[in-house]
């Protein structure tokens, strides 16, 4: 489809005619083609080589094109979406659950501390076994 010798020069080919452009930008060495009105007869694979002077070796891709004559079917993702929804739904009370219970059990453990704090004050003795009254 195309030559460089100091400047882009298109080659024009028959089979073609002028559905071929170049879309490429050899400065970044992007060397793209765009086939417009893709035809049954275009279907095949299509070998590409590049030789950029001084470089010996020759760059090679191969691209396959398949011409579908109608469009594949959709694919209806709303059992997916219900799927994805019902597991992040049960994730998400899962998680909501284990945290009220760990608040839960956080607030338990805060009264029996503050109970027992309690008890003990209220069991200080002043050392002869009778209760301390505090000053006197």
């Amino acid at each position: 489809f195309l030559q460089f010798r100091m400047k882009i020069m298109n080659k024009q080919l028959d089979r073609f005619g002028n559905r071929v452009e170049f879309t490429g930008n050899p400065t970044k060495y992007d060397v793209s083609f765009t086939l417009k009105n893709v035809q049954l007869e275009d279907e095949g694979t299509y070998n590409c080589y590049v030789l950029n002077p001084p470089d010996r070796h020759r760059g090679h891709a191969s691209i396959s094109l398949k011409v579908l004559t109608k469009e594949p079917p959709k694919h209806d993702s709303t059992v997916a979406v219900i799927v994805g929804a019902s597991v992040g739904g049960f994730l998400a009370v899962v998680i909501l659950v284990l945290m009220v219970v760990k608040c839960v059990r956080r607030k338990k453990q805060q009264r029996l501390n503050t109970d027992d704090q309690k008890t003990e004050e209220e069991g200080k003795t002043d050392g002869e076994g009778n209760p301390d009254e505090g000053t006197k």
